[in-house]
């Protein structure tokens, strides 16, 4: 006879008070005060003293593993599983021949028709793990205690979930769970469906088995309805009518979410529990919606049945008769109405009620992106990350390859946010998960880093290969495969190599983990692929990642070091650039650490850059300028006191820069004279600037009669656009010396010899 605890399993309200108590991290409990020192040391603490001071009331925090299973089984309990094991000490008998053999189980949840058993692994700190031994021996007693549970509840559907937190899990045990039919829930997995929880309460519990047993058949479920069969946009649809907790058995919402990242594509935006919560009082106090639920069914391939009635009217396209929808968990996904079909859930009309459906049949998963997105754009708005995310989904087949390559940079960015082997899970926001410190990298970001890199093909507007990816093997998937557990590979290195940096984030100045520092790392890994990849001593589509990676780490090691040993100065100094420059700074700096360490490492336009970068132009610059200034200002000066006299300054301005220049001359004026200081005269022409110059160079005949002469360089006298055009060297000037008032702004030497060109000309005009 077995030996399992069934007396263990709880019910009704002894659920409901064990659920209040596991919903608390800590524990309380009375004890005499005599042993309060010894139990302090045990880590409890005094939070409540007694009338009968020979007791005291403790508080201990539970250990987190202790928190991580009482969080799975209260978000059981909350989705309305209605029988739980009620400690922690529950037991089963997992072989037949020897009913002694007990096998621990941390969560047993159990409803009308499934038997849910979870295994729960969990640690303070993220960290890697290995639970090969642990799979395998939960693995070899999975048989035994499904058929111990299936005894005890006849007739009910049996899952095994390894819930893990903070364990980054290898992919050789992700194999063994999957081979074992064995359910992974991580991190991003328990928290959606805690969240779905506030919003939707017990019918949270229709999407968790519509993950898990999709397909599976719901039993005593009447599948027949009335519909009208038609035709629209090239499909069959069905509409009918049908009792809103129907619906909410068979539907599934495909939420973009990392929790469902195993279904890409995605599309739905998370529900929103004030919008839910309006909804459902609408409907309590009698409210209705005349507008249908969109849904597309999937009959696995199948031909949904539909009995036509009689009689049938030969004039049209439409049909009445009875649909036979699939009785099965996830067999109807919805892609408009989630709120609307929602707001029934633990509301008394969800039997009572029937709701207005438009039902598609097997629709491919872009077509009903495309349809999502085509309804909600004229309703709420989608996201920009939502709608980045659905776009590359779209693009994923499409007939233009750029396109199609659009799509792999998207899904390479999601998958190194989803994928739990990847140092980036849970750090990228995805969809419309919210951002943090520590999880702030837009897929947008990856998106332009991969764009900005060789990894993959180049295609012209026909098609045609421009440039051949260093990954790319031809198709989307193939290439992902091969390029997806490199990328991963790298990033392990970086992250292992510069652990503390890694945690940052956004926080205390970090330089890594968000945009413009995961931009530089994966720019400049294409780098050293490519400078290897051209010298031929690597071959990404035909050497292993490991092999390859040996000849890379010599390049990164460098950059580690740099990014392990940067400064605070370095770290402002970095940060403190804005707008595109600033990827491209962070990506040169990055460059720049193993360009130092490595001579063989020389990439395009980095030498170029930092003499760019460093202000060694900035002093001449500046004193060029002042000089080109200066001898402007005293050209002008001259001609005009030839041609107006001792009046020229009135006579030869434009009234807009006499004027502007006399008020500042005046207040200086004031300024001296009511601090009795004594000096030169100050005159309005102290105060002209080289841009007042152009005005006065271009201003009516002055510019025919005196200034065309002087002031347009000889290799633009056949200039097009007049005087505008023939002075534009003023303006650029005017324009460099403005970017020069910026601390942080380092004259390229592009720009100096431009100003020096002009220096040189102007003083060649004196001269003569």
């Amino acid at each position: 006879m077995a030996n399992t605890k069934w007396e263990d399993i709880i019910i009704g309200q002894e659920l409901i008070k064990k659920r209040n108590l596991r919903n608390k991290t800590f524990v309380l409990k009375k004890e005499k005060s005599e042993l309060l020192p010894l139990l302090v040391d045990e880590g409890w603490e005094k939070v409540r003293e007694y009338e009968n001071n020979k007791y005291v009331g403790l508080k201990k925090n539970k250990n987190i593993e202790e928190q991580f299973e009482d969080r799975i089984w209260v978000m059981l309990a909350n989705m309305g599983f209605l029988e739980m094991n009620g400690s922690r000490e529950f037991e089963m008998s997992y072989d037949f021949h020897d009913p002694n053999k007990m096998r621990h189980i941390d969560v047993f949840a159990v409803d009308d028709e499934t038997i849910l058993l979870v295994e729960c692994k969990a640690s303070e700190e993220l960290q890697e793990a290995n639970f090969d031994e642990q799979i395998q021996e939960l693995s070899n007693k999975l048989e035994g205690l499904r058929r111990e549970a299936v005894k005890q509840y006849p007739g009910r559907k049996v899952k095994f979930i390894w819930a893990s937190y903070n364990y980054i899990m290898n992919r050789k045990d992700l194999m063994a769970l999957e081979k074992a039919g064995i359910i992974f829930f991580n991190n991003s997995t328990v928290d959606y469906y805690v969240e779905l929880i506030k919003h939707i309460g017990t019918s949270a519990r229709y999407q968790l088995l519509g993950s898990l047993f999709a397909n599976q058949e719901i039993k005593n479920m009447d599948n027949r309805i009335p519909a009208i069969q038609g035709r629209m946009g090239g499909y069959i649809y069905y509409s009918f009518s049908i009792e809103p907790e129907k619906l909410l058995k068979i539907g599934y919402v495909l939420h973009r979410n990392e929790a469902n990242q195993s279904m890409m594509p995605t599309y739905q935006r998370l529900i929103k529990k004030k919008r839910l919560q309006e909804v459902r009082e609408y409907i309590n106090e009698g409210g209705y919606f005349p507008n249908s639920i969109i849904i597309s069914i999937d009959t696995g391939g199948k031909v949904l049945q539909f009995d036509s009635a009689q009689p049938k009217l030969d004039n049209s396209i439409s049909k009445i008769g009875i649909l036979h929808i699939p009785k099965k968990y996830r067999s109807a996904y919805i892609i408009d109405g989630q709120h609307r079909l929602y707001g029934y859930s633990n509301s008394k009309y969800a039997n009572t009620n029937s709701i207005p459906v438009v039902a598609f049949v097997d629709l491919e998963r872009s077509e009903q992106i495309k349809m999502f997105m085509d309804i909600n754009e004229n309703q709420k708005a989608v996201p920009k990350t939502l709608r980045v995310t659905l776009n590359a989904d779209m693009l994923w087949e499409s007939p233009d390859y750029n396109e199609q390559r659009q799509a792999l940079r998207s899904k390479i960015a999601q998958m190194l946010g989803d994928e739990p082997t990847s140092p980036l899970y849970s750090r990228i926001v995805i969809g419309e998960n919210e951002s943090s410190p520590t999880k702030c990298i837009t897929v947008e970001a990856i998106q332009v880093a991969l764009k900005k890199s060789s990894f993959f093909t180049m295609f012209g507007k026909k098609n045609e290969i421009v440039k051949e990816g260093t990954f790319d093997y031809g198709s989307n998937q193939e290439t992902c495969d091969l390029f997806y557990p490199f990328i991963e590979y790298c990033l392990l290195y970086i992250r292992d190599a510069c652990t503390e940096e890694w945690e940052k984030g956004d926080r205390d100045s970090g330089m890594l983990t968000m945009n413009r520092g995961i931009q530089a790392i994966i720019r400049v890994i294409n780098d050293v692929v490519s400078m290897l990849v051209s010298k031929r001593e690597i071959n990404p589509k035909t050497q292993s990642v490991e092999e390859m990676f040996d000849i890379i780490r010599y390049y990164l090691s460098p950059l580690t070091e740099y990014i392990n040993n940067l400064t605070s100065e370095q770290r402002k100094d970095l940060r403190g650039y804005f707008g595109g420059g600033a990827d491209t700074r962070f990506w040169r700096a990055y460059q720049k650490a193993i360009a130092d360490a490595r001579p063989g490492f020389t990439p395009e336009g980095l030498e170029e850059f930092w003499i760019n970068e460093t202000q060694i132009y900035n002093d001449d610059t500046k004193e060029m300028i002042f000089e080109i200034e200066r001898r402007t200002k005293v050209l002008i000066s001259e001609k005009l006191e030839d041609f107006y006299g001792t009046n020229w300054l009135v006579k030869g301005l434009p009234k807009s820069v006499y004027t502007k220049a006399k008020t500042i001359a005046d207040e200086k004026i004031y300024e001296s004279i009511t601090n009795n200081e004594e000096g030169d005269e100050i005159s309005p022409w102290s105060f002209v600037t080289l841009d007042d110059c152009k005005q006065i160079i271009i201003s009516g005949k002055l510019w025919s009669t005196i200034f065309e002469f002087i002031f347009v360089r000889p290799e633009e006298q056949s200039i097009i656009g007049g005087k505008e055009a023939k002075t534009a060297w003023i303006s650029k000037i005017n324009t460099i010396q403005n970017k020069l008032s910026f601390n942080k702004y380092s004259v390229p030497a592009t720009e100096y010899q431009y100003v020096k060109s002009i220096y040189d000309w102007l003083t060649g005009l004196l001269v003569l």
